[in-house]
């Protein structure tokens, strides 16, 4: 690997070697000093655009276990807001050498732009509506540690805003990849009508997600809807689309990227549900992407994931 910017870029044996070697560090956040030298020396940069509370505090928590160097960028009280362009601001930073550049940006394309500024690696933390594939992958690893490692044939839903969401571009595209069957739901206005084309099935009907192995619940990302009309209410909404306990059954996992809009895309009775697994998420995604840094910066000289980390640094 030498950019984690799209899952479509990545292979079925590049997820399966992230989702390996993540496992091969679960273990650290167990120790009393939650540290290994594999990245000693090296320095990733993270470069936030939007707001971010899970995916920039587990990249950086990522980094540190790591025993990287890190340095946190926010557009916020930056020379961003004096009108510095995006491109001298990579080309600033990128006169420190970093190893790695994390980025989450409003502008869809935004890393692929940045990899011909600097020679760094570059992760995609979100860009836009297009993708967010270490989301992808913390969340497969997730469906995997509830489920097993074979997710051929299983039954995956993805219910909400999937018109605004770049979580469910990278996921549809991951669980494909793996063999799972994917459906959207939503109301007509929030599915898009190519979507289809990733490979999942499309219905705007509630009635056979009772059904589905896994419920993943986007949020309502009023934020990016730019359009009028897209929803007559959040309480109509919450009428025929929220997940509640009425239409799950007993053995479902149910997942959401975060954060959590209660009472809307999800009741707060089904959150603080043992079948949610929203905390056990963001666990994954310390170890998942302390697996993506790993195999950008160390990757090539590595053993294999049942190897000791110590040793393969």
């Amino acid at each position: 690997m030498k950019h984690c910017i799209s899952i479509a870029d990545m292979t079925r044996d590049e997820v399966e070697l992230v989702l390996e070697r993540a496992a091969s560090f679960q273990g650290i956040s167990d120790r009393e000093i939650k540290k290994v030298p594999a990245l000693r020396g090296r320095t990733i940069l993270t470069l936030f655009y939007e707001a971010s509370t899970r995916t920039r505090s587990s990249f950086e928590l990522a980094a540190t276990r790591l025993s990287a160097d890190t340095v946190s960028f926010a557009a916020s009280g930056s020379s961003v807001e004096k009108g510095e362009s995006l491109k001298d601001t990579v080309l600033t930073l990128a006169a420190h050498s970093p190893d790695a550049i994390v980025v989450r940006a409003p502008w869809a394309g935004t890393p692929d732009l940045i990899t011909q500024w600097t020679d760094a690696a570059i992760v995609n933390a979100g860009d836009g509506k297009r993708e967010h594939p270490t989301q992808a992958l913390l969340d497969l690893f997730t469906m995997r540690q509830q489920l097993g490692a074979d997710l051929e044939g299983r039954s995956v839903w993805i219910v909400g805003d999937v018109a605004h969401s770049r979580v469910a571009r990278s996921l549809i595209r991951i669980l494909v990849l793996t063999g799972v069957h994917v459906t959207v739901c939503g109301p007509p206005t929030l599915i898009p009508h190519d979507i289809g084309a990733l490979g999942c099935d499309v219905t705007f009907d509630m009635s056979g997600i009772a059904d589905a192995d896994v419920v993943y619940t986007l949020r309502l990302q009023h934020e990016r809807m730019t359009a009028a009309g897209l929803l007559p209410s959040l309480g109509e909404y919450a009428a025929r689309y929220q997940i509640n306990h009425a239409r799950l059954s007993p053995n479902q996992v149910v997942m959401h990227p975060g954060p959590v809009n209660r009472g809307v895309e999800m009741s707060g009775e089904v959150v603080d549900d043992p079948q949610a697994v929203i905390t056990m998420q963001v666990k994954a995604g310390v170890v998942v992407r302390m697996a993506v840094l790993y195999e950008l910066l160390a990757g090539a000289r590595a053993g294999s994931p049942s190897t000791p980390i110590e040793m393969a640094a």
